[in-house]
C-alpha cells in the first residue's frame, strides 16, 4: 500500500514563513506517511507543530501565536497549507492573535475541526499518567474534539462563564441573581461536555484490540458519579457558592474532571505501569482514536507522532507502520536517524531536516 486512500485527511501542500526555525520552507506530499529524521534541535518538531495548528486549538506545544514567531527577525509567522482539497492561511503578527483563512475567507479556528482531524503523540504525554489532572483533561477533550467537532464550542462557553463566576466569587459578590445566570449557562454547557466526553470514551473503547501489537486501555471518568445532567449540576453550583467564595474559585463541575487509565491484559492502574508499558497504552489509544474515526466518518485523520520509534524495537516499530498502512493515514513520524524508518521502506516519504546556522532546512531523501 503505497498511498493513503481516498477517504484519508492529507495535506498534499505545506509552506512555512519565519515559523520558528524555519524561515522558509516549502514541502509537497502524496499521501503516503511522512518519515523525518534529523539530529535533535534540527526543526523536526517545528515541522509537526504547524500542522497541529491546523485543527482547532494551540497545536501540540500549547503555544501562544507570539511565541511562534521567529527570531530575531520577528516579523510575524505564516503557515500555507493545502488540506483535504482546502487552501488554509494562518499568520500572525508581533503582537496580534492568529488569523485563519480557509479558502480566501476569514474563519474561526473551529471551523477546521469540520476539514480535517488530527490526532498527536509527543514526548510530553509520555508522563501523561504521571502528572497532574489538567493534561489528562486537556488529552480527553482532544479525544473528544475529535468526534465531536461542536465540543470545543461548548468548552469555550463553559470556561467564559466559569472565568466571570470566578470574578464574582473574588470580588466578593453575594446577589444570587448574578450567580443564577451564570450558572444555568455553566450547567447547560457543563452537561454538554460531560456527555460528548462520554460518548467519546464509549467510541474509543469500542475500537480498541485486546490482541493487537499494542495493549488496549480501560480509560473512565473519575467523577463518573458526579453531577452530570444540567439540572444536578445546577444544583450543585448553588450548592457550593459558600465553599466556591471561600476557596476564590468554581470548585464542582467538568473542568474538575480526570481521566482514568487502566491497562486491561494486567488489570493496572496506567501511572503504576512501566514507562514503556505507558507509552504503548498511548500508542494504543491514538490508533483507537484513528480506527474509530475511520469507521465512524470513513475519513482515516491525520497523524503527528514525534519521536514515537525511538521507543520502539524494530518489531513494535514495524507493527505500527503496518498499523498505520492499514489505516490509510496520513502520518507524520520524526526520529534522530534513518534507520529507524527502515521498515517503512519506500512505502513512506522521507525527509531530512538539518539546522545551517540557525535555520531549518528540509529535504527529500532516499530511503
Amino acid at each position: 500500500m503505497s498511498e493513503a486512500s481516498d477517504t484519508s485527511a492529507r495535506v498534499t501542500a505545506l509552506a512555512l514563513s519565519h515559523f520558528r526555525s524555519h524561515r522558509r520552507t516549502r514541502l509537497a506530499f502524496d499521501g503516503r506517511p511522512v518519515a523525518i529524521h534529523g539530529a535533535n534541535g534540527a526543526g523536526k518538531t517545528n515541522l509537526l507543530e504547524a500542522i497541529s495548528l491546523l485543527s482547532p486549538g494551540r497545536g501540540m506545544r500549547t503555544a501562544a501565536a507570539e511565541e511562534i514567531i521567529r527570531k530575531p527577525e520577528a516579523i510575524g509567522w505564516r503557515i500555507l497549507a493545502t488540506l483535504s482539497g482546502h487552501e488554509i492561511e494562518l499568520r500572525a503578527e508581533p503582537g496580534t492573535s492568529r488569523k485563519t483563512t480557509i479558502d480566501g475567507k476569514p474563519a474561526p479556528q473551529i471551523a477546521l475541526g469540520r476539514i480535517a482531524r488530527v490526532l498527536w503523540l509527543v514526548p510530553s504525554m509520555d508522563r501523561l499518567w504521571l502528572e497532574g489532572a489538567e493534561g489528562r483533561r486537556r488529552f480527553l477533550d482532544r479525544m473528544t474534539l475529535s468526534f465531536h467537532p461542536d465540543h470545543a464550542e461548548g468548552v469555550l462557553a463553559y470556561d467564559k462563564a466559569i472565568r466571570d463566576r470566578n470574578r464574582l466569587l473574588k470580588d466578593g459578590v453575594r446577589d444570587p441573581i448574578w450567580y443564577d445566570a451564570l450558572e444555568a449557562q455553566m450547567a447547560r454547557h457543563g452537561a454538554g461536555i460531560h456527555a460528548r466526553r462520554v460518548s467519546a470514551l464509549a467510541t474509543l473503547a469500542a475500537a480498541q484490540e485486546s490482541d493487537g501489537p499494542f495493549p488496549a486501555a480501560d480509560l473512565a471518568l473519575s467523577d463518573a458519579d458526579g453531577p452530570a445532567t444540567e439540572a444536578a449540576l445546577a444544583d450543585a453550583f448553588a450548592e457550593s457558592r459558600s465553599r466556591d467564595m471561600a476557596a476564590g474559585r468554581t470548585l464542582v463541575g467538568p473542568h474538575r474532571t480526570d481521566l482514568a487509565g487502566r491497562y486491561s491484559a494486567k488489570d493496572m492502574e496506567a501511572r503504576l505501569c512501566s514507562t514503556g508499558e505507558q507509552k504503548a497504552l498511548l500508542i494504543s489509544l491514538i490508533l483507537a482514536n484513528a480506527r474509530a474515526l475511520k469507521h465512524d466518518s470513513g475519513f482515516a485523520p491525520i497523524l503527528l507522532l514525534d519521536e514515537v520509534a525511538a521507543h520502539l524495537d524494530a518489531t513494535r516499530r514495524a507493527a505500527l507502520y503496518d498499523e498505520l498502512l492499514a489505516l490509510g493515514a496520513q502520518a507524520f513520524l520524526t526520529g534522530t536517524g534513518p534507520e529507524l524508518f527502515a521498515e517503512l521502506g519506500n512505502r513512506a516519504h522521507h525527509l531530512r531536516v538539518i539546522d545551517r546556522g540557525g535555520e531549518s532546512l528540509a529535504e527529500e531523501v532516499a530511503p
